[in-house]
């Protein structure tokens, strides 16, 4: 059986990072990605942006991922392409993980494992929408695919359903290539995606943003036909008499993500209700030790360096992991904090923590602040603090006093 020092779950941003900074640090690593090419959904994000806080240039989801894919192949870094985990089982010295490929099954020894699996995408069903189950209902993702890989225009006519930023740059790539995009409804009062998206890909195209609606149902028997659109209350529920037909040929989907987490569940992880993905500490390592995770499988990210980033300190964490009885102090965050990770941090610490966190609403003249037993010992001021805005602090938290059953409060008001 071979033996790592890493194995790493996913060779999407995250996990190309985390196999990148592990190798770095004089782990032996292997790499385990599902698809038959590493790079994760960035192959078939072909629009700009990526790259900004990192790099200082605006790169395509493929040139982002291919200076890392560069990288990878330049390191003594042993990667499995078309392989599936089928299984973990605690070991004395670490953890058995099988997988199966073209080669058959089999299992390799790891001493440490990081999950970078990433996230999916909230289907038709999951936000319940009443009618017939014609083709023409795609999420954004799809769209995206069949339209940047494929080559293949998945709709002449669409209506697009919540405005998270894979829907938004799609209503733009979709009018780009011919379609006519009627509208971007959104349930919530708000916009999900980032301000700079609804500018460039909804306002810059002349196509409506309709806030505070969403499809009640859909119909057509082969293909969709129509879809009923109703305006919903302060709870997201429809309102009566406000139901309106509205005649297309595909609904778009941008509705949520959520982390793919089942592997981490199977291994007795905890997971943040919040975030959806692991509860995890400073290093990013989770509940079991010697599992840690990383990028969207953590918690969903806005930017993509923020993905490598964590994949980066989660690879550090496991390559210099050993096993010790681990002490963390929980961090408890305010109602105005939708989350915030980490959820823990180790006692005692001595290196600077990165913090991710996002609002639970929009917020003007904002206070971040951090105490400790009752006291404040830090504060950062915000204008302005929007949910779909993920903030990004790196904190020495040796700084304020933090010793044994201390008690750290995390609040923004």
């Amino acid at each position: 059986m071979q033996q790592y020092d890493v194995v790493v779950i996913g060779g999407g941003p995250a996990g190309l990072a985390a196999a990148i900074s592990a190798c770095r640090e004089g782990a032996r690593v292997l790499l385990i990605e599902r698809e038959n090419r590493l790079g994760g959904i960035l192959k078939q994000c072909i629009h700009d942006g990526f790259g900004l806080v990192r790099f200082g240039e605006k790169l395509s989801g493929p040139e982002y991922a291919e200076k890392f894919i560069q990288e990878f192949r330049q390191l003594p870094i042993d990667c499995e392409l078309l392989t599936f985990v089928t299984g973990v089982r605690k070991k004395d010295s670490g953890y058995e993980v099988t997988v199966v490929n073209r080669k058959g099954v089999y299992a390799v020894a790891a001493k440490t494992m990081i999950l970078a699996t990433g996230c999916r995408e909230r289907t038709a069903r999951q936000v319940f929408i009443h009618g017939t189950r014609p083709a023409g209902i795609f999420s954004a993702g799809t769209a995206q695919h069949f339209t940047n890989l494929l080559g293949q225009l998945p709709t002449r006519k669409c209506v697009i359903l919540g405005s998270g930023d894979i829907g938004l740059i799609m209503a733009r790539r979709l009018t780009l290539e011919g379609a006519e995009v009627l509208g971007v409804y959104e349930a919530k009062p708000e916009p999900s995606g980032l301000t700079r998206n609804i500018l460039q890909c909804l306002k810059d195209f002349s196509i409506p943003l309709y806030l505070s609606h969403t499809v009640t149902r859909v119909f057509g028997e082969d293909r969709l036909t129509a879809v009923e659109i109703s305006q919903v209350d302060e709870a997201m529920r429809p309102i009566d008499g406000t139901q309106e037909i509205v005649e297309c040929d595909a609904l778009i989907l941008s509705v949520g993500l959520i982390p793919e987490n089942e592997l981490a569940e199977k291994l007795d992880v905890r997971i943040d209700r919040r975030t959806k993905g692991p509860i995890c500490n400073e290093e990013l390592m989770t509940n079991q030790p010697g599992i840690f995770s990383c990028g969207n499988a953590l918690h969903v990210n806005d930017l993509v360096d923020y993905v490598s980033e964590s994949g980066e300190l989660a690879g550090r964490a496991a390559a210099h992991y050993v096993q010790k009885e681990e002490k963390t102090i929980p961090v408890n965050i305010s109602d105005g904090l939708l989350y915030l990770v980490p959820q823990c941090i180790s006692e005692p610490n001595e290196h600077p923590i990165t913090l991710y966190f996002r609002s639970r609403k929009a917020m003007t003249d904002a206070s971040f602040t951090i105490s400790v037993n009752g006291r404040q010992v830090y504060e950062k001021k915000y204008a302005h603090l929007k949910p779909p805005d993920m903030e990004h602090l790196v904190l020495d938290f040796s700084k304020f006093g933090i010793q044994k059953d201390a008690k750290i409060d995390v609040e923004v008001h």
